[in-house]
């Protein structure tokens, strides 16, 4: 998934509108969306939406943290419905994960769903602790989908003022946090996925956000607003000119085959890059779906 949009659970409406955008996941968020009062009224209306959406988007539900007594509530609630994955936030280390994938294998059996088809998407930085336990998401779980970061709970949990300098970039601790969990993603083998953009108007900003997260290795971003869909979906997508590149270096590597180097365009390239131009290429594959 490039862009997963959020959207508040308890609000028809809002799910009606994100159901009809370019996003490839919805997330229906049952946490900071819904006011707690909200979450009953929230829980029925995804539950209903689960039975009556079924497109091409990924439907996700973000639970509240596990430590609380509205997680099970969530649960026992939404996965009757079938939703492709769960949204963990607050989630402290690969054990939450695991806690959660037993949650889900009971209540699979009990809605009578195929075993293991729920995926789960955590949220793992937003406590300062979890930032200790990255590794521990490797083999957690065969339902790990991918690692998301996030700034803003991590913000309030450090007591920070702000996350970003003058300039619009991180301050030091929310970049190292960015880092770790993008080194931890790809230790687990799963999808990294960047943290929200939060001023939904500045369009440059967001484009310069993502195109910088893919830069380094990141595959997807959330949208807290549906404008922001386009920008995320053209940013995170596998170009013309990267398809072409590609196909020429799994060429060059064809055309010599046992070798460990091959020149083209008076470039020497080895081994990561056919590799590189191979993960292109099934992405490329994959987008096109």
């Amino acid at each position: 998934m490039r862009s997963l949009l959020f959207v508040p659970a308890d609000s028809e409406k809002k799910m009606a509108k994100g159901a009809g955008s370019a996003a490839d996941g919805l997330i229906l968020d049952l946490e900071d969306s819904v006011a707690p009062e909200r979450r009953p009224v929230g829980r029925e209306l995804v539950r209903d939406f689960l039975g009556q959406t079924r497109g091409s988007q990924k439907l996700y539900v973000r639970i509240n943290p596990l430590d609380t007594a509205d997680a099970l509530s969530d649960l026992t609630a939404v996965v009757g419905g079938g939703p492709d994955g769960v949204m963990l936030p607050k989630c402290g280390s690969g054990q939450d994960v695991a806690r959660l994938d037993h949650y889900l294998s009971a209540l699979e059996v009990r809605e009578g769903l195929p075993q293991g088809g729920i995926r789960i998407l955590p949220i793992v930085t937003e406590v300062a602790g979890a930032l200790f336990h990255l590794e521990s998401y490797n083999g957690c779980s065969d339902r790990l989908e991918g690692l998301m970061w996030g700034a803003e709970d991590l913000s309030a949990d450090l007591g920070a003022s702000r996350n970003r300098r003058p300039d619009g970039r991180y301050d030091d601790a929310f970049r190292m946090a960015r880092t770790m969990m993008l080194m931890g993603a790809r230790a687990a083998g799963v999808t990294p996925y960047d943290t929200v953009y939060i001023d939904f108007r500045d369009e440059a900003g967001l484009e310069a956000e993502c195109l910088e997260g893919r830069q380094q290795g990141f595959l997807g971003k959330p949208a807290i607003h549906p404008a922001q869909v386009e920008v995320i979906n053209r940013a995170f997508s596998v170009t013309k000119e990267e398809v072409a590149w590609a196909k020429r270096v799994v060429a060059a590597f064809a055309e010599q085959p046992g070798a460990g180097v091959v020149g083209l365009d008076g470039v020497m390239l080895d081994k990561p890059h056919l590799r590189q131009a191979e993960t292109l290429l099934q992405r490329a594959e994959e987008q096109a779906k």
